[in-house]
């Protein structure tokens, strides 16, 4: 302290540096608080203790022991730090009739992140733990509440403890403005087992024996016609499961280190805080297997085997990272999904599809850079619940529905089928229906297949057979897809560098098919491609109607061809095809692309994705719009929208616009029209052409030309001169009949005329007014000297004499001259 130096002890002393250390425990030391506080609660094994005034700890020379009654005594410790530091102590807890706590509180009572709450029972005598204590005020916690079942007397707790300060020692712990802590926090129950799992007459959480279910409280038997859902589920988390395991991995160097990356803390599992900022946390669950309800179908869209779900949060001050990782049969993990920085509580689920030992993995790192001390202690990733499905010996929460066999044993139906409520046999879906996949949990329905689609009622999945009839006002267009049904690679997108390395995103996709289809497939050869020959497993291969990867360009990695990796998938499983913009939920907004022809709308297939990711809690989904372009032959071309140039604008839907071909109709009659040709030499020939701008392909073809015998316009002109020849002749004998007749009428009226006047001047009436024999020399005589045809019309339009008597010209025969009456 002189010289304000730290220097090595003299040969044959020691010292604890910055730290202190309890080892004898004739008494309680100075600074420690023990308490003991009535539990108020009725758990059904007796009455509560009313005094609990002598149920604390109890020093016991070298160690101090807690209480073994009904009471909840508390031993507390209060510290001050400048620097981070660490807690360690040895204890015995063989009994688990006591429940053990062991945390650390600020000065406002508020659990820290390094809380170690619920503690493991020991099986080999002294364990060691030991609890990283962060700057400031740390109040230190051991609590035991004991449970008498019977005339059982439990056994006590025994804890040794040593503290160690952070070296250097720049403080003293005599400070006048130390602060006084409150008492401990409020009392809570030991927490209940797991589902699946029930308490065992040694308070120990035993798995239910198959047949049953629990939910944690205790075991009950399946009921008739049902068998038990397997599985694990973890939401308790007072001790580590056995399938379980932690360490650290040393950021680094990558090595293990002989410490827990996780601590349990009841209804929780959170980080520790580890040896440095950049170390990986590492949490690993084991599966041993799957056991389905079902098959998986080869040619089924889903062929989940599994899932995983878990609900995490992470709390973060800089760029914290958690990874989720997937290893199959004990080979190296793969990161399937990574969250960065902080996220608030939410869920994640993994579809698993092969049925193989699995180790699910949970890595967390809260800073990639390596810098001295610990600033970033309070970072913290928690796990609160992990369930995962149809594992292979686990344990059951929940009882199915399934089909009695006459041994009285119980098996599902077979594809296709679906559970009758009402006589618990099984009978298969109706047409167009198709059973859903393999639930997690429920029992199976039939559910109707989409526009597009039809259902294989023995295979029990919906598939589009690569043909669509589309009905448009007044025509109905066919089309055929199968050309485009195997799938077709395409680089899409923008190039975007890392390091220096140009990559491509690179789709694969396969619109439709049937039992003999061919889907798409993208390869992860990155990994193999560093490998020997001979080592390592097959490339990663993800099977669907889209995927998606990563491109590295030949040119870039020296490899004689282009390497891809990160393969995942976008579709694989068909929804509907339609003209529409929306189905199921799913939206293909139009706007996205460049319009197309108005005449024919564009056929948009959709499809989902059971690959659950961080934004898309219900999977991915996917549209394709498929538009008609004879000038495009074969596969096309593939678009992606310009303001999303990874194909996805929210990253859950991603859209497409193919272009091409063969995504024009078949051919019918409605898209050709006829020309007829002019008539030579008495034939006439008729020929068939597609109406332009031609939108279709294959189909009906053009009809062969037509020829047929006419007539030329020389032999029509020569009819057409005949008959206007023989019409201006008939016309004419006409005419001259009609005015024939029209004369004798004139002389009957002149005769008329003239009786009618002689009357008035006293002469003789005529005897009769017809023509008499013999007078047609008269009248010949009377008219030689005849009107013109002008004259004869004047004479019949002259008007009337005011006297109301018409005024009539006449000659007389012996040439007199004319009056006129």
């Amino acid at each position: 302290m002189k010289a304000q130096a730290c220097k090595p002890c003299a040969e044959g002393t020691y010292s604890l540096g910055t730290g202190i250390r309890f080892d004898e425990w004739d008494e309680v030391p100075h600074g420690f608080a023990n308490v003991a506080t009535n539990l108020e609660v009725d758990d059904g094994f007796g009455n509560a203790v009313e005094n609990c005034t002598a149920s604390t700890w109890v020093p016991l020379g070298d160690y101090v022991a807690s209480n073994t009654d009904e009471c909840t005594a508390t031993l507390m410790y209060a510290v001050n730090l400048k620097q981070s530091g660490t807690v360690s102590f040895e204890y015995i807890y063989p009994d688990s009739s006591i429940v053990f706590e062991f945390f650390v509180q600020n000065d406002q009572c508020q659990p820290t992140v390094e809380e170690s709450r619920w503690m493991r029972t020991t099986e080999k005598g002294w364990e060691f733990h030991s609890v990283e204590l962060s700057r400031g005020n740390n109040v230190l916690y051991w609590r035991t509440t004991a449970f008498s079942v019977w005339s059982k007397v439990p056994k006590p707790v025994l804890t040794q403890l040593m503290f160690k300060w952070a070296e250097p020692k720049i403080c003293t712990e005599e400070l006048p403005q130390a602060a006084k802590l409150p008492p401990s926090g409020v009392k809570t129950k030991c927490p209940p087992c797991n589902p699946g799992f029930a308490k065992s007459n040694g308070s120990t959480c035993q798995p239910c024996p198959y047949g049953s279910y629990s939910n944690g409280s205790g075991c009950l038997s399946c009921p008739a016609g049902t068998e038990p859902a397997l599985g694990l589920e973890y939401k308790w988390w007072n001790v580590l499961p056995p399938n379980m395991e932690t360490t650290v991995l040393s950021g680094i160097n990558f090595e293990y280190k002989g410490m827990a990356g996780w601590e349990v803390a009841g209804d929780y599992i959170y980080t520790a805080a580890g040896a440095s900022d950049n170390d990986f946390m590492i949490l690993t669950l084991v599966v041993p297997g799957f056991s389905p309800p079902s098959p998986v179908l080869e040619d089924a869209e889903s062929k989940e085997v599994a899932r995983i779900t878990f609900v995490f949060e992470t709390v973060c001050s800089v760029s914290c990272e958690l990874y989720f990782m997937v290893g199959i049969n004990s080979r190296t993990n793969t990161p399937v999904e990574t969250w960065t920085g902080p996220k608030g509580k939410q869920s994640y689920t993994y579809v698993v599809e092969k049925n193989a030992t699995m180790s699910f993995t949970w890595a967390f790192q809260r800073t990639p850079y390596h810098e001295a001390g610990r600033r970033y202690t309070s970072d913290v990733a928690k796990l609160y619940s992990v369930n995962v499905t149809n594992v292979l010996g686990g344990v059951a929460s929940f009882c199915r529905r399934c089909a009695p066999e006459p041994a009285g044993s119980c098996a599902p139906c077979p594809p296709g089928n679906a559970m009758d409520r009402g006589s618990g046999t099984c009978r298969p879906c109706p047409p167009g229906t198709y059973l859903r996949g393999h639930p997690s949990d429920g029992t199976p329905t039939c559910h109707p297949c989409g526009p597009g689609t039809r259902s294989n009622q023995l295979r029990s999945l919906c598939y589009n057979n690569c043909s669509f009839s589309l009905a448009l006002p007044g025509r109905i267009l066919h089309y055929d897809f199968s050309a485009l049904a195997t799938g077709t690679a395409f680089a899409s997108g923008p190039s975007f560098t890392a390091k220096g390395l140009k990559y491509f995103h690179h789709f694969n996709i396969s619109l439709c098919g049937n039992q003999g289809r061919k889907m798409a497939s993208c390869t992860d050869n990155v990994t193999d491609a560093r490998l020997p020959a001979g080592e390592g497993d097959p490339a990663r291969v993800v099977t669907s109607y889209v995927c998606q990867s990563i491109l590295v360009p030949p040119d870039v990695m020296g490899y004689k061809t282009a390497v891809s990796s990160q393969p995942v998938s976008l579709a694989d499983r068909v929804v509907g095809v339609t003209t529409g913009s929306t189905l199921d939920g799913i939206t293909s907004p139009p706007e996205h692309f460049p319009p197309g022809h108005p005449d024919l709308p564009d056929i948009v297939f959709f499809y989902r994705s059971n690959d659950v990711t961080q934004p898309c809690s219900g999977g991915r989904a996917t549209a394709i719009r498929l538009r008609c372009d004879p000038l495009r032959p074969g596969t096309g071309s593939l678009a992606v929208p310009s303001k999303c140039p990874e194909g996805t604008c929210d990253g859950c839907t991603f859209h497409f616009l193919w272009v091409t071909g063969e995504g024009c109709p078949r051919c019918s009659a409605g898209h050709y029209r006829p020309i007829v040709g002019a008539c030579l030499g008495g034939i006439q020939r008729t020929t068939y052409v597609w109406r332009e701008p031609r939108l279709c392909r294959g189909g009906q073809s053009l009809p062969a030309q037509k020829v047929r015998g006419c007539r030329s316009v020389d032999f029509w002109l020569k009819v057409g001169i005949s008959a206007g020849t023989c019409a201006a002749v008939l016309l004419a004998a006409l005419a001259a009949y009609f005015w024939k007749k029209n004369q004798k009428l004139e002389y009957k009226y002149s005769k008329l005329v003239m009786n009618a006047a002689a009357k008035e001047s006293e002469l003789p009436a005529p005897d009769s007014c017809a023509i008499m024999e013999g007078e047609d020399a008269e009248d010949d005589l009377v008219f030689a000297t005849k009107k013109s045809l002008f004259g004869k019309i004047k004479s019949l339009t002259s008007k009337r004499t005011p006297d109301g008597f018409d005024s009539v010209p006449l000659k007389t025969s012996s040439g007199s001259t004319a009056m006129e009456l």
